[in-house]
C-alpha cells in the first residue's frame, strides 16, 4: 500500500505517529510512504521543510518492520515557487498543506495512494478502504463532520468531504485535469480551508466513504482511522477543540481517551530522535 503525507518540520511529530500506528493495525504489510516537503517563508512566518534526519529515522522503522517497505522525501519547492496559491497566501491556510496538489506532476507517485493528514491515527487494517474499485473516481473520503451541514457543491444535500483522508486515483485525476485546476482557482479566489474547499468544489467524481474511515468527532467501536481535527463542542458552553495526538497529555485530560496509550508510550520513547 502506498501512503501520502505533506508537511514542514513540525509535521514530523504526527507523521512519526501515524505511522507508527500504520505499522500496528498493518503487522507487516509492505508499506511505501511519500512525504512531500519544500522550503519556504511568507511575509509573516518562515518554514523549515520536513528533515532528511526525521525522514530517515521513520525510514528505519518501516523498513525494520517489512525490508521491502519503503520512504521517499521529496522536495516540491519548485513545483510551489511555479504555482503558489497567490490568493489565499495572506490567509490562515498552511501552504503545504496544498503540496498534495502537486502529485499529479511528480513521476515517483504512483497510481494509487491514501493521502492522511498528520494529526491521524490508524487504528485498524485500511485494505477493504484502499483496494475498493476506483474505475471512475477521482477520489474517495468521507464527509466532513462540521462542514457537512454548511458546504454543498453540487445537488446532493451532504457532498462535502473533509481532505485529511483521501484515497487518490492519479491517472483519473490527470485525465480530469482536478489537481491542475484546483492549483488554478486557488491562485485566482481567495477561500475558507482553500485546498479542501476547491477540492470539493471542483472533483465531479468523488465517492463518500463511511465515517469509519476518517472519524473527526469521537473514537467510535467501529473507527479505522481517527482523525484529531478541530471540533465544536457546546456544552458546557460553545467552544472550539483541538488536541493533537502528540499532545499526550491533552489526550488523557481533555479527551479522556487511552484508547492508543501503547502507541503513544512508543511514540513518546522514540520522539527525541527525529
Amino acid at each position: 500500500m502506498n501512503f501520502l503525507f505533506c508537511g514542514d518540520h513540525n509535521a514530523e511529530r504526527g507523521v512519526l505517529i501515524a505511522v507508527l500506528s500504520l505499522l500496528k493495525a498493518e503487522r507487516g504489510e509492505e508499506a511505501h510512504v511519500y512525504i512531500l516537503t519544500m522550503r519556504a517563508k511568507s511575509k509573516s512566518r518562515s518554514f523549515k521543510p520536513f528533515s532528511q534526519h526525521a525522514a530517515d529515522f521513520i525510514r528505519s522503522l518501516i523498513v525494520a518492520d517489512n525490508p521491502n517497505s519503503s520512504l521517499e522525501l521529496i522536495d516540491c519547492t519548485e513545483n510551489f515557487i511555479k504555482e503558489p496559491p497567490t490568493a489565499n497566501m495572506g490567509t490562515r491556510f498552511t501552504p503545504y498543506a496544498m503540496l498534495r496538489l502537486f502529485a499529479d506532476e511528480l513521476p515517483q507517485i504512483p497510481d494509487r495512494i491514501l493521502y492522511l493528514d498528520d494529526d491521524v491515527i490508524i487504528r485498524r487494517p485500511v485494505d477493504q478502504f484502499y483496494t475498493q474499485d476506483l474505475t471512475g473516481t477521482e477520489l474517495v473520503g468521507v464527509l466532513d463532520y462540521f462542514g457537512r451541514f454548511f458546504f454543498h457543491n453540487q445537488k446532493k444535500i451532504f457532498d462535502y468531504l473533509n481532505s485529511g483522508v483521501l484515497l487518490l486515483n492519479m491517472p483519473e485525476i490527470k485525465r480530469t485535469g482536478l489537481f491542475k485546476r484546483v492549483r488554478h482557482l486557488m491562485q485566482v479566489k481567495k477561500m475558507f480551508l482553500p485546498d479542501q474547499t476547491a477540492i470539493n468544489k471542483l472533483a465531479k467524481e468523488k465517492r463518500i466513504a463511511p465515517r469509519k474511515y476518517n472519524e473527526q468527532y469521537a473514537l467510535q467501536d467501529d473507527t479505522v482511522i481517527q482523525h484529531f481535527t478541530t471540533s465544536f463542542r457546546f456544552f458546557p458552553y460553545f467552544r472550539t477543540q483541538t488536541v493533537k495526538p502528540w499532545d499526550v497529555e491533552r489526550v488523557h485530560s481533555v479527551l479522556h481517551l487511552h484508547e492508543y496509550d501503547d502507541l503513544l508510550n512508543e511514540y513518546l520513547k522514540l520522539k527525541d530522535q527525529l
